[in-house]
């Protein structure tokens, strides 16, 4: 099937490579046959090496993955340290400077908060040392402190109790006992993005010096756009990473939200076709794949990250003319927030169309990108409760994957396996339950998972619903004149049109609180009627 990947805002479609065939993924991820070998590999760093099939050829029997001596080989191999990471929070544009912030990533609660007194995001643990109250919910004092608002205990931005009420002024300071501080992470703003590191020994205070988080060019590029959208998924960290790195389901689970072309040939309505795919370099930093035209990395254990590839040829009559290539990049920020849950930061840079950003407000982009997510987000979260009834250790053995297209998914398995001790390491803070499934409506309610935690669509939320307000009263007061005013008052067309403009602002009125409901509250998507 032939694909244009492109971006839409209404009724605008900017194709991206118009001419080459690529079946679209999920928010505008891309995929393309490449020339491979008849099985999927995995390339060793040395050139001349191949090693360790990912699935069979599909003129072979298929077998289970891995083999015995893999096996033996994976369990000296070197165990990724999951607390030894920077995690992404937020994306700073989405963080607000007058009050703190709850979060919960890699199972632990904290608050996000901005120090004024040094013009710097700081991350504590989410518990006034008190009585545990969570200092989320507290506010930033007029000296630039973090009170919690229990009972007004303040701290500066190295965690340091600077103020407890209660005790007297001529009885000993214990607002200076140890025990009277609270735990601060080390925390670093890059790529517009807040991180923090997971552990609040002093050892750690500046780990900064010896460990960075993942860069990303593109992101700080100032020739690319730098957007950004984050939203809280209800399934986990695992199943949100190989999701993404799957372009096989896109043309099924989001069918009629994708544009694509007419294909010439199809085997079925949505147009499915097989897809080379092919891993490279898989070791305990992550692995690359080549996907044709454009090369995948995943950088364990946050950022899948996708762009063009450097030599790629240009096919656009548009691009030939410019002197400047066109690049774009796709960033998804997977955050373990706790079991069955997850946190995405997406970003999608590029060097052209700079304009539509300027003109197009955010959060008309994130309707988009919204529904895709929410077209496959029930089926997402009823797979993760099946394989947690599998296990996480018998993934290989319950699903059968035989196809080169779900080579990424394989390659993370892969690592997870073989670095990651099969899943997120949440150090016995759960029972290893996922939580129960909800209502639909509360699963895919889009205003707590999104809209509250988006500065932009917050905004236009709040904005929409006062103009719903206004032309309702608008209608009810066009209404109210009409009936009160006398006969012969006003003309009888005067009359008609005060009448028709009432029923038209109740009219719109209904129509925007519809459209308020489905894009910042629920919008649900029924596969069958597709």
């Amino acid at each position: 099937m032939e694909a244009v990947l492109a971006f839409s805002v209404g009724s605008l479609h900017i194709p991206i490579a118009p001419e080459t065939p690529t079946p679209l993924r999920k928010s505008m991820f891309l995929s393309t046959q490449v020339n491979s070998p008849s099985s999927l590999f995995l390339r060793s760093s040395s050139k001349s090496k191949l090693f360790t099939a990912l699935s069979p050829s599909p003129l072979t029997e298929p077998r289970n993955y891995p083999p015995e001596a893999e096996e033996e080989d994976e369990s000296n191999a070197e165990k990724f340290d999951w607390y030894s990471q920077w995690y992404p929070v937020m994306p700073i544009c989405d963080l607000d400077k007058r009050r703190p912030h709850g979060k919960r990533v890699m199972g632990l609660d904290i608050v996000v908060w901005w120090d004024r007194n040094e013009s710097a995001w700081k991350v504590f643990d989410d518990a006034c040392p008190h009585r545990l109250a969570p200092l989320s919910e507290g506010r930033i004092d007029q000296w630039g402190r973090l009170q919690c608002v229990y009972h007004g205990w303040c701290f500066n931005g190295s965690g340091d109790c600077k103020l407890i009420p209660q005790a007297p002024s001529e009885g000993p300071p214990v607002h200076t006992f140890k025990k009277a501080c609270v735990a601060a992470y080390p925390s670093i703003v890059q790529n517009d993005i807040l991180w923090f590191w997971p552990n609040s020994d002093p050892q750690y205070k500046d780990i900064i010096t010896r460990k960075r988080p993942p860069f990303i060019p593109e992101i700080d590029d100032p020739s690319y756009t730098r957007l950004m959208g984050n939203r809280d998924i209800p399934y986990g960290y695992e199943v949100l990473i190989e999701n993404l790195m799957d372009p096989a389901h896109v043309p099924y689970a989001h069918y009629g939200i994708m544009r694509t072309q007419e294909p010439k040939a199809k085997a079925d309505r949505e147009g499915g076709r097989p897809l080379e795919l092919m891993i490279e370099k898989l070791d305990i930093n992550g692995f690359e794949a080549d996907q044709g035209w454009s090369k995948s990395k995943f950088l364990p254990p946050c950022i899948f990250y996708a762009h063009t590839r450097p030599d790629q040829p240009t096919t656009s009559a548009e691009t030939q003319k410019s002197s400047v290539q066109k690049k774009f990049a796709l960033i998804f920020v997977c955050i373990p927030v706790s079991p069955g849950k997850s946190r995405l930061i997406w970003c999608f840079p590029r060097n052209f169309g700079l304009w539509i950003d300027k003109i197009v407000p955010r959060w008309m982009f994130h309707i988009g990108q919204n529904l895709i997510l929410d077209s496959d987000l029930y089926l997402l979260h009823v797979e993760e409760h099946k394989l947690m009834e599998v296990g996480p250790t018998n993934w290989q053995k319950a699903c059968f994957v035989p196809t080169k297209s779900d080579a990424l998914v394989i390659g993370f398995r892969k690592w997870l396996r073989k670095y990651g001790g099969h899943q997120v390491d949440w150090r016995g803070k759960y029972s290893g339950a996922l939580p129960p499934t909800p209502p639909r409506e509360q699963l895919m309610d889009r205003y707590r998972s999104h809209v509250v935690n988006c500065e932009s669509c917050n905004f236009a939320y709040k904005s929409l619903n006062v103009v719903e307000i206004i032309l309702q009263i608008i209608s009810v007061a066009s209404i109210g004149i009409v009936a009160t005013m006398k006969q012969g008052t006003i003309s009888v067309l005067t009359r008609n049109s005060m009448v028709a403009f009432a029923v038209l602002s109740f009219a719109f009125s209904r129509l925007l609180a519809h459209f308020i409901y489905k894009n910042f509250r629920y919008h649900d998507y029924d596969h069958a009627f597709r």
